[in-house]
């Protein structure tokens, strides 16, 4: 997927076209494609790389006019085109036609992008909940599930299927419905890494899992999608989609930044990864990378092909008799947040309008910038200290007979230095949320929306958070979780006086540095049964697209820090 430029769009009013037929172009419009290739080479005997359907990659297409909206003919004949450029920049050849829809935002949004959960199982919506919860992304009174399909139907520029085999591209245009030819060009290269590769074959089980596959396949993606973009400029007469992407009438921007910089990580980090792969063994060491992908998300950003794997992550299931775990059907009965994720929950207090200079990582060490100022590339460091040296990390769910939740989260660290320096950065993130010291490890936190009671003990390298509804309750979802101070009576503040969280759903405030604002392959995360698409890939901020939108939360946020 190509997130688009700026992320604030308008929801648009459109008709969707009809999908590319699988047939050559010729087949739909026999004139218009003859014209087309008047004076160009003839056809190869056999199909070859940089040939597709009738046409080369450096064929004009004279007799299609974007401005008027493409129909199908055209569609069919920019696809044919943009599939031979794919090839000819990636040095793979297509086995089959891609089938193109292109729909409209609304359509999008109806079609793929509301909701707000209820059609997922409970126990999936508990656990996704948890999830989010723990990284401090989505409260305990939210929906984890809306959020994400909030981001989603804001930002989404197109995606490829892995279960139907299909495009669907979106476009801004209300009335003639257009396309960028580069938006287009990664949606057709992820449809090439399926049939050479089989994305399906690869781990999405987890969030670190996902975030570390997406590495290869967003990173390869969003790398043919630079090099597209550049034969753009230099060579290549290219199509674009010229509706203004900054007119809003009720779209908005990205809705919760801390779900998005979560799911941006491969999107930042995987084309350097790539690029530097490409350069010590050309096209056929990335091609190497599908059979023995990176063994995290962390080797992904510091650009290693040969690190260790993470450590094996390990819980033992310790609660009371009124607690019982989360397993939900269809999916890992456990999650794995990654460096990723433990990055995003430190930087999201950089886009919290309610106390915009209480942080725990400074925007100059989030963003990448180059010595004249500029982003660099890979324009945001998921390497910051405080998340720097995770080793793999386990997280359980838990429910009570009142329906409350719980979770125990255990991160290992490479050394004992970077484990206590997460858990203090963990109480400062208390902080900022509310929260106070009850005790040498234990919290609680009273007026946000993530009013609970948490304990993190550190054992060597290894650090186990443990969150409960109360104070009394942390002993009940993890019996050794017990509280430095003696357990609070009711009197001081535990379950009859209200201390379970009670705020509105959604944050307490507004989480972009400016104006308000991750799907992700499949569904934001992972596969999602009966709600999502579970083989859906390609949902992705490309990167080119997002460079221009965090060039602006440097400026928010670094003139806040001011």
């Amino acid at each position: 997927m190509r997130w688009l430029v700026p992320l604030a769009v308008a929801l648009i009013v459109g008709v969707a076209l009809a999908p590319a037929a699988a047939a050559a172009p010729a087949s739909t419009d026999e004139t218009a494609v003859a014209s087309d290739t008047d004076d160009v080479r003839p056809d190869p005997e056999n199909d070859t790389i940089g040939w597709e359907n009738g046409y080369w990659y450096d064929d004009p297409l004279p007799n299609v006019d974007p401005n008027d909206g493409l129909n199908e003919s055209e569609l069919e004949r920019v696809v044919a085109r943009s599939m031979a450029r794919v090839e000819q920049v990636r040095q793979l050849e297509f086995e089959q036609t891609v089938p193109v829809n292109l729909i409209s935002r609304e359509t999008y949004v109806e079609r793929y992008a509301s909701g707000d959960g209820s059609g997922a199982p409970a126990d999936y919506r508990t656990f996704d909940n948890a999830k989010w919860e723990a990284l401090y992304i989505v409260n305990e009174s939210a929906d984890s599930i809306a959020v994400r399909n909030r981001n989603r139907g804001s930002t989404v520029g197109g995606f490829y299927s892995l279960s139907q085999e299909r495009i669907v591209v979106v476009s801004e245009n209300t009335e003639t419905p257009q396309l960028s030819e580069v938006t287009l060009s990664q949606e057709l290269f992820h449809a090439l890494q399926d049939q050479q590769f089989d994305l399906s074959a690869l781990d999405y089980s987890t969030r670190e899992a996902h975030n570390t596959a997406d590495g290869v396949v967003e990173g390869d993606g969003n790398l043919v999608d630079q090099l597209y973009a550049e034969r753009c400029k230099e060579s290549w007469d290219c199509f674009e989609d010229t509706t203004d992407n900054n007119s809003s009438d009720g779209g908005g921007s990205v809705p919760n930044w801390g779900r998005y910089f979560v799911v941006f990580q491969p999107y930042s980090d995987g084309p350097e990864f790539v690029r530097q792969v490409k350069q010590r063994g050309g096209w056929e060491a990335v091609n190497e990378l599908y059979d023995s992908p990176p063994t995290s998300s962390a080797a992904v950003a510091e650009r290693t092909t040969n690190d260790a794997a993470p450590a094996s992550v390990e819980i033992d299931d310790q609660t009371g008799e009124n607690w019982q775990r989360v397993r939900p059907n269809g999916r890992a009965d456990y999650a794995e947040l990654g460096q990723p994720g433990v990055a995003a929950m430190f930087v999201r207090p950089l886009y919290n309008d309610a106390n915009p200079r209480s942080w725990v990582v400074d925007p100059n060490n989030w963003f990448n910038q180059t010595d004249g100022g500029e982003l660099a590339n890979d324009p945001l460091n998921y390497s910051v200290s405080v998340a720097d040296g995770w080793n793999g990390d386990r997280l359980h769910a838990y429910r009570n007979a009142a329906n409350e939740t719980g979770y125990v989260w255990r991160i290992n660290w490479e050394t004992e230095s970077d484990a206590r320096e997460f858990a203090d950065g963990y109480a400062q993130l208390v902080a900022h949320y509310g929260g106070e010291a009850v005790g040498e490890n234990t919290y609680r936190i009273t007026d946000t929306a993530f009013a609970d009671a948490v304990w993190v003990a550190v054992d060597g390298d290894t650090v186990t958070v443990v969150n409960a509804p109360t104070l009394g309750e942390l002993t009940q979802v993890r019996t050794s979780a017990t509280p430095q101070t003696a357990t609070p009576t009711a009197t001081e503040g535990d379950d009859e006086t209200g201390e379970t969280a009670t705020a509105t759903p959604g944050r307490t405030a507004s989480p972009t540095p400016a104006a308000d604002g991750e799907s992700t392959p499949a569904a934001d995360g992972e596969s999602t049964p009966a709600a999502d698409d579970e083989s859906t890939v390609a949902r992705g901020p490309g990167l080119g697209a997002v460079v221009a939108v965090v060039a602006l939360l440097i400026a928010g946020s670094l003139a806040r820090r001011r």
